[in-house]
């Protein structure tokens, strides 16, 4: 099945990764419905080196990428609902006892360090060892940890879209944004602005 480009609307890597589920239009999208699905947001989200992709799609046992992208769906609904709880208001100091689940995910890392050739001379490099699909979750859990720890809550919202279920990180210097993308609810609002105007007269 052919998976359509996903969207990158949340302003961290994080809420795209929520927004993974959505209804940009009418109909529910969810970019995680099957192991294809993850291989395919894990690349477009430069999450996972191309060829990383291509050894486990290789090796993987019959359903064994399903089983993972079903991982990721509840790891992403665990993650909402931490978000969702927390948005718009500083993280309180009993949050760490919420994120043990990520820990624990964090715990099964294989990362390791080599020197490698740069532009420049030689630099450290981090890399990680895709021995298995389960490795496929380690860079999400990643991604949503150094949200937790670097960003603000309070900057979290969801969008205003009556239908919308997109979440993003404000970072506009007010804080004022609203939408999760102005082609989509902010024109939409707009259009519904301007047709009440015209009822109104």
């Amino acid at each position: 099945m052919q998976h359509s480009p996903a969207m990158f609307v949340g302003d961290a890597l994080a809420m795209d990764f929520l927004n993974s589920i959505a209804t940009p239009v009418d109909t529910p999208v969810d970019w995680l419905d099957d192991g294809e699905g993850l291989l395919s947001w894990l690349e477009q989200a430069g999450l996972v080196p191309a060829d990383a992709l291509r050894g486990i799609r290789a090796r993987a046992r019959p359903g064994e990428l399903d089983e993972m992208a079903d991982q990721a769906r509840q790891l992403r609904e665990w993650f909402r609902g931490f978000v969702r709880e927390r948005k718009g208001r500083k993280l309180p100091a009993d949050a760490l006892l919420a994120l043990e689940p990520l820990n624990r995910l964090l715990d099964r890392d294989e990362r390791f360090s080599r020197i490698v050739g740069g532009g420049d001379g030689l630099e450290l490099q981090t890399l990680r060892r895709w021995r298995s699909p389960e490795a496929l979750l380690l860079p999400v859990a990643e991604t949503l940890a150094t949200f937790v720890c670097e960003e603000s809550f309070s900057d979290v919202k969801a969008c205003e879209g009556p239908a919308c279920t997109l979440m993003f990180v404000d970072h506009t210097r007010g804080h004022k944004r609203r939408w999760c993308s102005m082609a989509l609810c902010g024109n939409r609002a707009k259009q519904a602005a301007h047709r009440q105007r015209l009822k109104a007269r």
